[in-house]
C-alpha cells in the first residue's frame, strides 16, 4: 500500500501521538496557568510565543486523531475547570516521573565513574517505582485509561480542547 493510500495510522504511531498531544496538553496548561505570575516583560513574551506554538502544534495533531487507532468519535467535552482537576495534576506527576526516567536512563549510558552510575541507577529504580504509584493511582480513578485505547484518545481530545480554551 502506498503511504498517501493509508487510511489509519500505526499502533505505534497512535501511541506517539497519544503521548505527545497529553505531553503538550500539560505543558500547554502549565503555562498559561503561569503566565500572569511572570513580570519580566521579555520573558512574557517568551511564553506567549511558546503557547501559541504549542496551540498551533497541539491543533494540528489532533486532525490526526480521527484516524488513529481506537479512535472513537466524541461529545463536546464537559465544561470543567481543569485547574481544580486532580487529573491536571496526577497527569503533571506523570510526566515528571516518566521524564526522569528518560534522562537517568540516558545519564546511565554516559556515565564511566561507578559511584555516579550507581546513584544514577538507584534513581532510576525509585523514578519507576514512582512512575508505577502515580501511573496505578491515575488508572484507579479514570484518569489514564491505558487499557482502553478509544477512552485514552478521547480524554486527549477533551484535555487538548481544555488546554486550547484556557485563558492566560
Amino acid at each position: 500500500m502506498v503511504h498517501e493510500e493509508r487510511k489509519m495510522l500505526a499502533w505505534h504511531e497512535t501511541m506517539e501521538l497519544h503521548e505527545l498531544v497529553a505531553f503538550q496538553t500539560l505543558g500547554l496548561m502549565k503555562l498559561k496557568m503561569s503566565y500572569k505570575k511572570v513580570t519580566d516583560h521579555e520573558l512574557k513574551e517568551l511564553y506567549k510565543k511558546c503557547i501559541h506554538e504549542l496551540e498551533s502544534h497541539i491543533n494540528e495533531l489532533l486532525k490526526f486523531y480521527p484516524s488513529a487507532q481506537g479512535y472513537q468519535g466524541r461529545d463536546e467535552e464537559k465544561s470543567e475547570d481543569l485547574r481544580e482537576d486532580a487529573g491536571f495534576y496526577a497527569g503533571e506527576l506523570l510526566a515528571l516521573e516518566k521524564a526522569q526516567v528518560r534522562c537517568l536512563a540516558a545519564a546511565i549510558t554516559e556515565t564511566a565513574t561507578a559511584g555516579l552510575r550507581k546513584t544514577f541507577t538507584n534513581q532510576l529504580i525509585a523514578a519507576i517505582h514512582g512512575h508505577e504509584r502515580i501511573s496505578n493511582y491515575m488508572l484507579k480513578h479514570g484518569y489514564y485509561p491505558s487499557y482502553d485505547l478509544g477512552h485514552l484518545l478521547g480524554k486527549d481530545i477533551e484535555n487538548a480542547h481544555k488546554a486550547l480554551k484556557m485563558d492566560y
